[in-house]
């Protein structure tokens, strides 16, 4: 695996530090709480502070990282006080939930969008990634008052970043990816970036990730009891690190696949990962290409290596282009392998959706692979395995 020169110099050096003591102090003092529950969260918060620490984030990157693991902190604390006062959360049964992964820019995000249509199918929301334990004095059911909070928020940020909003818009009220609720483990992909940096790139690789997902599923459980759905429906390509993981926790999971040419995701997830600072962290683009293929190669041979190891009837493939032609098409094909009820309201919810959120709504994602220091071939060999196995056509 390549590395990304991520060593900030003397003279740009940033008076922020992570010291993880310090934090966690800081943290319980927000919070007025002092229980942050299994203490499994502390070697990937040391490996992700040192990583911080080294990465070349001018200023206001550093202060906006501190902020974040300070507010996972407190959100951790108050999370495990919610278990204390409803211990009845971690006995809630969460059936039948769908998950969906494949590579990222592979459809995964519009494919969501257009299930979660269904009044059955609940959602993973942002904001609910931000806020998973529940309000003190909300009555399960109630209206938060931290949802308008995440509104703003995310209406001010289309402003500061419009690049990122092109790539990838995102909402208060939009369906969200896993990685952002994992994130309270300390663990997990985290934003995308931090897996591209050293020492947290190597130390994520040799991880069990068994613990990160049993937290997870109790942070879904807690939404579930807030706000109750049907089934789940989930989404990461994250998920293709732990798919037997995600089974262990979820033994009646359905999974669907995503697949695109894999040139095209290329290109476009370096894009997106550099978008995600927001210019804040200096990466030389022609570094951080190889990294991210093979990050991305990686977590796709990983996940197809134990997906062979599973019944294979609990999975779906979707193939990009043919869910941009024919959107309901492939969702009926869904339900029909999954054995779902698509009713004609349904039907008629899914189509809307389809009518009001055209391709390119929010703006046109502009890439190519020689930015980042890649070529055509170089891709073709990396990913030839998937390629040959799935008969995708590429560029």
């Amino acid at each position: 695996m390549g590395e990304i020169r991520a060593e900030a110099s003397n003279e740009a050096r940033s008076e922020i530090r992570y010291d993880v003591d310090s934090l966690l102090e800081r943290a319980r003092a927000a919070a007025k709480l002092s229980d942050f529950g299994s203490d499994d969260f502390l070697p990937p918060l040391r490996v992700l502070c040192e990583t911080y620490e080294r990465a070349p984030y001018d200023e206001q990157g550093h202060k906006r990282n501190q902020r974040r693991l300070l507010t996972l902190l407190a959100t951790r604390l108050r999370v495990q006080d919610a278990l204390h006062r409803h211990p009845e959360i971690e006995g809630r049964k969460l059936v039948r939930p769908m998950v969906l992964t494949g590579m990222p820019r592979s459809g995964t995000s519009a494919l969501f969008n257009l299930l979660a249509a269904d009044p059955a199918a609940r959602a993973l929301l942002l904001w609910e990634t931000q806020f998973p334990d529940p309000a003190e004095g909300i009555a399960p059911g109630d209206p938060d008052p931290r949802h308008e909070a995440v509104k703003a928020y995310y209406k001010d940020a289309h402003k500061k970043n419009p690049e990122f909003t092109k790539i990838h818009f995102a909402s208060a009220d939009t369906p969200e990816e896993c990685v952002l609720l994992q994130a309270l483990t300390m663990h997990g992909v985290h934003h995308g970036v931090e897996v591209m940096l050293e020492p947290y790139a190597s130390w994520y690789r040799d991880q069990d990730l068994g613990p990160m997902y049993a937290y997870y599923k109790m942070l879904l459980q807690m939404l579930d009891w807030q706000r109750p759905g049907e089934r789940w429906l989930l989404k990461a390509p994250a998920h293709m690190w732990a798919i037997e993981s995600v089974i262990e926790q979820f033994p009646d999971v359905s999974i669907v696949w995503s697949h695109r040419d894999p040139l095209l995701c290329t290109a476009s997830i370096c894009s997106m990962t550099a978008a995600i600072p927001g210019g804040s962290l200096a990466i030389d683009p022609e570094a951080l290409g190889p990294v991210v293929m093979d990050f991305y190669a990686t977590s796709l041979e990983r996940g197809l290596a134990a997906r062979d190891r599973c019944e294979a009837e609990r999975f779906v493939d979707v193939n990009h282009d043919e869910f941009i032609g024919n959107s309901l098409g492939v969702a009926r094909n869904i339900y029909a392998h999954f054995g779902l009820s698509m009713g004609p309201a349904v039907e008629a919810a899914m189509e809307s959706h389809v009518g009001n959120n055209p391709q390119g709504k929010h703006g046109s994602h502009d890439y190519s692979l020689e930015e980042w220091g890649l070529d055509a071939d170089a891709v073709r060999e990396r990913f030839a395995p998937y390629i040959e196995r799935f008969g995708i056509e590429t560029g």
